[in-house]
């Protein structure tokens, strides 16, 4: 299972000021409302001037999306979580190999309501100065408070944020890049974790920046513009949230049905069954495919059973579901998406809940032979997930 949370509120933060420009100091601006959020190194003159940072938070615990509760429950077991930012214009400005930390924030902060365009600039909510700060009330500053724990600061601002370790809480999660797209796909389960096993945890986000000396060296470039929560588009941050719910292929699960060979010989067809051509987002829907041999001889002993009452052997199947209009894969195939089988037929429960509504969206799935071949079924397998 591939399961999507959407953040509840993102900004990015900058240490610096339009030098170049204006020489107004960007500390204490928001962009709390910005469609994009800046990651980058800015160099005036030649050299390291100034970085900006990214701020995002999830809601885990959110009614009707309780991650936690699930896991509490034993529906979700072993879970691990991915981080998802999307880049917006691409690759520029940017070094081949560099190193993105992602941190837990340790004090909470206001989203804010600025942009980055505004004349003059808002300094209501998050900054690299502060945490919150609005008309009529004192600004309030990051700063290491709370519970004693170890703190990392940039000269006592730009967001507080454990990274020590030190008193059971994780360290930070990192994802390194090498000649290849600058889409966010961080593993953060460790932070995760902390929060729902940790009483005296609080998730109040992940803080993601470039790595150590990184960050502020004359050597690593980067300028990134990911989309923010705030954009019109199906790509704003998520945490996506990975588990193997499948029901194994083997034994007593299959009841009557009949194993299908998977040797490199075969010629094996999947199908859908009673597939809807509308589903509500807040669905969990079981999908039921049906397996036979895609060639059926003409004889006499030719059964219901050899046409309809077959599945394929447990492991070689699985599944991916894209978005039409778009290409992009919203479910790859994975160890994750692995077809299960009842008595009935082979089958995957899918939550719809994170998907982006009146959107057309197409299963695919895969089928891997003992020889190492693979076949992909890609037969118009199409629904509409409806609010």
């Amino acid at each position: 299972m591939h399961h999507f949370i959407y953040a509840t509120k993102d900004s990015c933060i900058s240490s610096g000021s339009n030098a170049d420009t204006t020489g107004i100091s960007e500390k204490d601006q928001n962009y709390g409302q910005d469609p994009i959020l800046e990651l980058k190194k800015n160099f005036f003159n030649q050299s390291f001037d100034y970085q900006t940072r990214v701020l995002v938070q999830f809601n885990l615990n959110e009614t009707g999306n309780s991650i936690s509760q699930s896991i509490v429950d034993g529906n979700i077991t072993n879970p691990r979580y991915y981080l998802r930012l999307y880049e917006a214009e691409g690759t520029k400005e940017l070094s081949t190999e560099y190193t993105l930390e992602a941190f837990p924030i340790s004090e909470s902060w206001d989203e804010g309501t600025g942009k980055f365009g505004d004349n003059p600039k808002t300094t209501n909510g998050v900054s690299w100065e502060n945490r919150n700060n609005y008309p009529g009330a004192s600004a309030v500053t990051w700063s290491n408070s709370d519970d004693g724990a170890s703190y990392s600061e940039f000269s006592g601002l730009g967001v507080t944020y454990y990274d020590t370790g030190s008193g059971g809480n994780p360290t930070n999660a990192s994802q390194s890049f090498s000649y290849e797209s600058p889409d966010v796909n961080m593993d953060v389960t460790d932070i995760v974790n902390h929060w729902f096993e940790s009483a005296s945890a609080t998730n109040h986000g992940f803080l993601l920046k470039f790595s150590g000396s990184q960050e502020t060296d004359n050597q690593t470039f980067g300028h990134f513009k990911f989309f923010s929560s705030q954009t019109h588009t199906i790509y704003p941050p998520k945490l996506e949230v990975r588990w193997d719910d499948h029901l194994p292929c083997t034994g007593s699960n299959t009841g009557s049905l009949t194993e299908l060979t998977s040797s490199g010989e075969a010629d094996n067809y999947l199908y859908m069954k009673g597939l809807k051509k509308y589903y509500k987002e807040t669905e969990k829907v079981k999908f039921r495919i049906g397996a036979r041999k895609r060639y059926i001889q003409r004889r006499f002993n030719t059964s219901v059973q050899t046409v309809t009452g077959s599945y394929i052997p447990e492991g070689s199947g699985s599944y991916s579901i894209i978005d039409i209009a778009t290409g992009e894969t919203i479910i790859p195939f994975s160890d994750y998406t692995k077809l299960s089988c009842d008595s009935t037929s082979l089958y995957f429960i899918q939550w719809l809940n994170g998907f982006a509504p009146d959107r057309v969206y197409k299963i695919l799935y895969k089928v891997k032979y003992d020889d190492g071949q693979e076949q992909i079924f890609d037969d118009d397998f199409e629904f509409i997930v409806k609010r």
